[in-house]
């Protein structure tokens, strides 16, 4: 049996599929020749991650396909139900890149606490004619110790970030409206072990009571932030999302920017990736990547690998 993973698998993945009899294709083809390759090649398991689209074309028009796997977390890139409905297993990996979204995050959070996605950009520029000048601009900094994380969401990756930020010395407080409770359990290098339970609050009293916030929900129809929930948000505070494209309007986050509400931000996801909006590109508040939350090697490797024990699970 052929798979094909259009949009890439690690070694490791391509490794445990061929030492179970599988034939891995990585060739990368464009969306509108996918249905003709697939059905071409034979193919019987379809691979993606976020730039693939699966749609119903894709799954009325090859019979041959049994299996979809999405290499991550959100599958608004896949319609789930109707693949379901058609008889097609739909598989994603929800566990293995929550750690490496939750660095990310931080790596932001640090980076803008401190200035470095500027000074960064800076430094190269005026740091032998305006050093002075630059330590004076960037001397105001923050120290996340002693700081309340605010996570919207509190799913796996959620509950990553939180137990970065309880070891960074932050007050978590979440919101997620399908949980009430969380057990967190940190372990450390000596094999020592923290327990923490953290009980879910309002999203309002998360946002009144945030000094840095990061969100981790699934797309949706409507914005989870949007003009009144910055409304409600501290002055100053700092954001992150990495979660989705959309969820937060990007609009109301520049004039919160521009307001103060908003003290600096970042923004992993785009609402119209991969061409985000030039206002967000130069504008300086932002801590900007590519959505690569989940793009770290240990992340593809457990993703590669569980999607080839799902996949043979599946079929055998």
């Amino acid at each position: 049996m052929k798979v094909l993973a259009n949009d890439g698998v690690s070694q490791s993945g391509i490794d445990a599929l061929e030492a179970a009899g599988y034939e891995v294709i990585t060739t990368n083809v464009a969306q509108e020749q996918l249905q003709n390759y697939i059905n071409d090649k034979d193919v019987t398991v379809l691979l993606v991650r976020s730039a693939t689209k699966v749609r119903k074309d894709i799954i009325d028009n090859c019979p041959g396909l049994k299996v979809i796997g999405r290499g991550g977390v959100g599958m608004d890139n896949i319609d789930v139900d109707y693949a379901r409905e058609k008889g097609l297993h739909v598989i994603n990996t929800p566990a293995a890149s929550s750690h490496s979204v939750a660095e990310l995050v931080f790596g932001h959070f640090y980076g803008l606490a401190r200035f470095l996605h500027k000074s960064n950009r800076d430094m190269p520029l005026e740091g032998d004619a305006n050093f002075k000048g630059l330590k004076k601009a960037f001397a105001k900094g923050t120290e996340l110790k002693g700081k309340t994380l605010g996570v919207i969401g509190f799913g796996r990756i959620g509950q990553a970030t939180a137990k970065i930020g309880i070891g960074a010395g932050m007050k978590v407080v979440a919101y997620d409206p399908f949980m009430e409770k969380a057990h967190l359990e940190l372990e450390f290098f000596d094999g020592q072990k923290v327990n923490f339970d953290i009980e879910t609050i309002s999203k309002e009293d998360v946002l009144k009571q945030a000094d840095f916030l990061t969100l981790h929900v699934p797309a949706q129809k409507d914005y989870v932030i949007d003009e009144k929930e910055f409304s409600q948000m501290k002055d100053g505070v700092i954001l992150a999302n990495a979660a989705r494209g959309g969820v937060v309007n990007e609009v109301a986050l520049v004039k919160a920017i521009e307001s103060g509400k908003v003290a600096r931000a970042a923004l992993d996801v785009f609402e119209k990736e991969p061409q985000p909006e030039v206002q967000l590109l130069m504008n300086s508040e932002l801590s900007l990547t590519p959505h690569t939350g989940a793009a770290t090697n240990e992340a593809q490797d457990r993703i590669g690998l569980e999607l080839a024990d799902q996949i043979i699970s599946i079929l055998g």
